[in-house]
């Protein structure tokens, strides 16, 4: 592998830092100081920002700075709400805007990220990574100076180090899985905390608590790390990678499809005199292209099942007034930290509470349990994770790519990507620690043995990828990693398990391999057809089932008439979506039902048992129970799927109101849960009958690298918040019928596309 690229960035991290410019003077009506406008104003004429006919922003500026700054301020103006709530939460300051409700979501947040330490690794980085943080908090700023009429809830100033607070693009980042009812169960309750402490004995000064057994650690005691709800819309993401000896016209293509809440994420394209030339789509309020492509490479990233965050037990002890916890044959001090959380009062005003917080080495203390302190350990390295997350954006190629991957700091995602050499890749999580395998860390673990502790972090070499594979494509769908490329993907008997939490294919991995296997010829109309394939696999085994219960029932049976009309529909049903499809409305309604209230043998999974005999019975009262929702909510229980499934935008409210009287559009493709790749989680509001979509498909791209590079993209809805905007929701009919419109790469093409042209501020 190549290290020319790794060498320059060490460079880059050898420069001299270099503090935000700043002078006195008298403030502006902003708030701002009449020095910091003068700068913003120059930043500001460097810059040219470029509206295409989508309303999607094209930022130009001489350095990688300012297109930072170019890019925060258009970001803002398409959504500023969406940056200041990614800022509040990222900070552990939403309490502030939401009041106490949030506080332990805040005080959670805390644990991890402490605005001091963000300061000082600001004060600490190399001079381009400041200068980009510096560009990053005079756009926003400038775009607060001189927009006076928006309001900010908190947040109406942002410095350099809020950058380093949220530094990793996911939508539900590795903190979030930390269970908050079981931090303020510690937390709210001092005296029931010290319950689990112990005693040191004072004879043979050594903890009353002794280790337990390495084999028996944690035994009895579960996680209580948040874990996604198996009958929740999934989340997740797609990603699809082919090499050009499979493709029509030699070259590679790429296929990015993030899963997530609807308008979670922005799409721009940002270059720069110094190399920088990416488009896709960013994280509301970060300065990085998150999935996206440039003129030769392009990355996909899913959310991971890797096992990355790990709950160890730890025996604490009291002397002298003091607290310790016990490692190997000592005892070594808690570190405590005093944290200070405001809120928002009912009457407007402002509180605040303090709580004193401890540490071990590993990390927090974030519960207690069965007579044991639990600390949480994750991935902690702020800093480089936001150096590698703007890095990768400039790799030409795989080698850069992979070089860029060696600070190991990509923790909750895969990666599928490709680039114009050719290559194609899926690689797995960047942050796995290695560990003792006689532990069993999906449960808490001894933390009183040194054993237990984390042991470096894994090679990139060292974990599930596939690199090139012999069949020529690589895919995931938030499935793991060993059916990434079919019968070339890695053998799990060579890994250790903790390297992929959920040891199992899901619908939409299935679909994925269907549809790539032994296949060739592809094209980007190909990828758009497959990424929008209607397939539903999970219903290959429930329906037989369901047909042969029918056939089953006697003659005189009620339910042989009842039910002979809609089973007849799903017996002759070719399991495909669509907005004109009444057995997909049954199916569906069917579907939930039985996932609703399935109780398979403890031992079972729930989709063999429901498609088990035993399973009969259940089948058939759940056809009965959705058929009688279908008429409640609709009248007729053939009620085509679109008439049900629809996606509307009325407000550019970050939680959305529902109106069934208010224009919407039909939308065919439907959750993830089915196996759909294009995914669409959608139920009934408030008072609705129909369903309206909120996570799911929310930006689909796909690009071919070549000569040059070709791209087609779609975003749900519209990339501005402001109803008034053209651009708030011109998208919805390409979104709900996949028609993705051509993405504009090349300056000409931006140019050719050009609705308005003009500089920040402007």
């Amino acid at each position: 592998m190549k290290r020319t690229f790794l060498a320059a960035v060490l460079v880059l991290l050898a420069a001299p830092a270099c503090a935000p410019e700043s002078g006195p003077g008298v403030e502006t009506a902003s708030g701002a100081d009449p020095a910091e406008v003068t700068r913003w104003e120059a930043r500001a004429e460097r810059v040219e920002i470029i509206r295409d006919d989508w309303g999607v922003p094209h930022i130009y500026g001489p350095t990688d700075a300012d297109a930072v700054f170019g890019l925060m301020y258009a970001q803002a103006e398409d959504d500023f709400p969406r940056i200041e709530r990614n800022f509040l939460f990222s900070q552990g300051r939403l309490a502030e805007a939401f009041g106490e409700e949030e506080l332990w979501t805040d005080l959670r947040m805390r644990l991890f990220i402490d605005p001091e330490e963000m300061q000082a690794l600001y004060a600490d980085s190399p001079g381009w990574l400041q200068e980009l943080m510096d560009g990053w908090a005079d756009g926003l700023n400038y775009y607060l100076h001189t927009h006076p009429e928006v309001e900010p809830m908190v947040l109406d100033r942002f410095e350099p180090w809020m950058a380093l607070s949220f530094s990793e693009g996911s939508i539900g980042g590795d903190i979030e899985r930390v269970n908050t009812s079981e931090l303020e169960a510690f937390y709210e309750n001092p005296d029931a905390r010290m319950q689990a402490v112990q005693p040191a004995d004072p004879v043979l000064d050594t903890p009353a608590h002794a280790p337990v057994e390495l084999v028996a650690a944690g035994a009895g005691v579960t996680s209580s790390l948040v874990e996604p709800d198996p009958h929740a819309e999934p989340t997740g993401s797609n990603g699809i990678a082919i090499e050009p000896e499979l493709t029509e016209n030699g070259h590679a293509l790429l296929l990015i499809n993030p899963h997530t809440s609807f308008f979670f994420r922005h799409e721009a394209h940002v270059v720069s005199d110094e190399g920088l030339n990416a488009y896709g789509a960013l994280t509301w309020g970060q300065f990085f292209i998150y999935q996206g492509f440039n003129e030769t490479a392009g990355w996909m990233h899913t959310s991971s099942g890797v096992d990355n965050i790990d709950e160890f037990l730890e025996t604490v002890v009291e002397r002298d007034g003091e607290l310790f916890y016990v490692y190997g044959d000592e005892e070594r001090s808690l570190e405590t930290q005093e944290v200070t959380v405001r809120y928002r009062t009912g009457d407007g005003g402002m509180d605040e509470r303090s709580f004193t917080t401890y540490r071990t080495h590993r990390g927090p203390i974030v519960r207690a349990v069965d007579g044991r302190w639990v600390s949480a350990a994750l991935m902690e390295e702020p800093r480089d994770a936001l150096i590698q997350s703007y890095v990768r954006t400039k790799a030409a190629d795989l080698d850069a790519f992979l070089e860029a991957m060696e600070s190991h700091t990509n923790s909750s995602n895969n990666t599928v990507f490709a680039d114009a050499s050719g290559n194609i890749a899926y690689l797995h999580s960047n942050f796995i620690p290695i560990r003792d395998t006689r532990f069993d860390y999906l449960q808490p673990v001894d933390g009183s043995d040194p054993a237990s502790d984390w042991q470096g972090v894994h090679t990139v070499e060292e974990t599930p990828n596939a690199v090139n594979p012999s069949v020529g494509w690589v895919q995931n769908t938030n499935n793991w990693p060993y059916s990434a490329a079919g019968p070339a993907s890695p053998d799990p008997d060579d890994y250790p398990v903790y390297m992929e939490r959920d040891r199992a294919e899901n619908a939409r991995g299935e679909h994925a391999l269907m549809l790539l296997t032994d296949s060739d010829g592809w094209t980007l109309d190909g990828l758009v057809e497959a990424a929008y394939d209607p397939y539903m696999p999970w219903f290959e085994g429930v329906v037989p089932a369901l047909v042969a219960d029918w056939q089953a029932l006697p003659d005189g049976d009620p339910l042989r008439a009842d039910l002979e009309e809609p089973v007849g529909l799903l017996a002759g049903w070719d399991l495909r979506w669509g907005v004109a499809s009444v057995p997909t409305s049954v199916a569906v309604f069917w579907g939930t039902e039985l996932q609703r209230s399935a109780e398979p043998p403890q031992g079972m999974s729930e989709d063999a048992w429901l498609e088990s005999a035993d399973a009969r019975a259940f089948r058939l009262e759940s056809m009965v129970t959705a058929l009688e929702r279908l008429e409640n909510d609709f009248g007729d229980w053939r009620t085509p799927w679109g008439e049900i499934n629809r996606f509307q935008r009325l407000t550019g409210d970050i939680e959305q109101d529902f109106d069934d009287d208010a224009p919407s559009t039909p939308v065919g493709f439907v959750s993830g849960r089915w196996g759909s790749l294009a995914s669409f989680g959608a139920r009934a509001y408030p008072g609705t009958s129909r369903w309206y979509g909120t996570s799911g498909n929310s930006f689909v791209a796909v690009v071919e690298f070549g000569d040059s590079v070709q791209a087609r993209a779609v975003t749900a809805g519209g990339l501005s918040n402001q109803p008034s905007s053209p651009h708030f929701n011109d998208q919805a009919e390409r979104y709900a019928n996949g028609n993705l419109r051509d993405v504009y790469f090349y300056r000409d093409e931006v140019e050719g596309a050009a609705q308005r042209t003009y500089r920040p501020g402007g």
